[in-house]
């Protein structure tokens, strides 16, 4: 794993966060929206950052078929909530120290 993508995991894991507290979400999809942010995240690297944060409580999913495939939704949980909160605070005055 290069240096930047070390480094920006924990972006990653924060956007994650937030996404899945507006709605439901699933790996391709974050792809594609880390990539529309100008991230690249391969499956390989995704599906361990859901895993590790559905294990640690942060999110929980649910399966569905879809076009005869099983797809993992996930949404956040009150102790995601509560991190994403957090971390929403942490960012903030890290981006005021940051800009000045």
């Amino acid at each position: 794993m290069t240096l930047n993508r070390r480094f920006f995991l924990g972006f990653i894991r924060i956007h994650i966060l937030h996404q899945a507290s507006q709605g439901e979400i699933y790996g391709v999809q974050m792809i594609k929206e880390l990539e529309n942010h100008g991230y690249q995240v391969s499956p390989g690297t995704m599906y361990p950052i859901l895993h590790a944060l559905e294990r640690e409580g942060f999110l929980k999913s649910r399966r569905e078929n879809v076009q005869g495939k099983i797809r993992k939704y996930y949404k956040i949980t009150g102790k995601g909530q509560k991190i994403l909160t957090e971390s929403r605070q942490k960012v903030g005055e890290l981006t005021r120290e940051l800009m000045v």
